[in-house]
């Protein structure tokens, strides 16, 4: 499915719950170890139906010189070999293509994100997202936008190599 030339952006979720607000502490944290480790601080966590959160992940792609450890990519591949459509998935940030893909191909029904400003409609997320049936809440967080907004002014080329993006220098 390609991205639509001006993809849809989902408004912030008016009156999100306290669970959503609380598992979303966990894609913090990891978004905020991301940075102390000199990486894209992208934050995630997979949280089961009745809010257990069954394991987080975070961007790792300069700490382990990857292509593919985006924070969605990383969670899911600590938890290991689990049944994820039961879940739901916690994120700092409005997933990528890949990230997005990757949550519809494993049936995750439901997608927390921290904002998504910085990174507006991800290529066409929000619209895979929809022709999937998944459930996407915008906690539309001042935190989040700030971790991401300070990282992108001080390391812009390492974010456009994150999003598939030439370097504007």
């Amino acid at each position: 499915m390609l991205a639509p030339s001006n993809p849809v952006k989902t408004a912030p979720t008016e009156n999100p719950s306290e669970r959503d607000l609380a598992n979303i502490r966990h894609a913090i944290f990891q978004a905020e170890q991301g940075l102390s480790e000199r990486g894209v601080p992208i934050g995630a966590a997979l949280v089961r139906s009745d809010g257990v959160v069954i394991g987080v992940g975070r961007n790792r792609r300069v700490q382990q010189n990857s292509a593919i450890l985006h924070g969605e990519t990383d969670c899911l591949n600590n938890i290991g070999r689990l049944p994820a459509s039961v879940y739901k998935d916690c994120t700092t940030l409005s997933p990528c293509s890949m990230c997005s893909g990757t949550m519809v191909l494993f049936g995750i029904k439901r997608c927390v994100m921290g904002e998504n400003d910085t990174f507006v409609g991800a290529r066409g997320a929000d619209a895979l997202f929809a022709s999937a049936g998944v459930e996407v809440v915008n906690l539309n967080l001042d935190s989040c936008k700030k971790l991401m907004n300070e990282f992108i002014e001080r390391f812009p080329e390492v974010w456009n190599e994150d999003i598939g993006e030439e370097d504007s220098k």
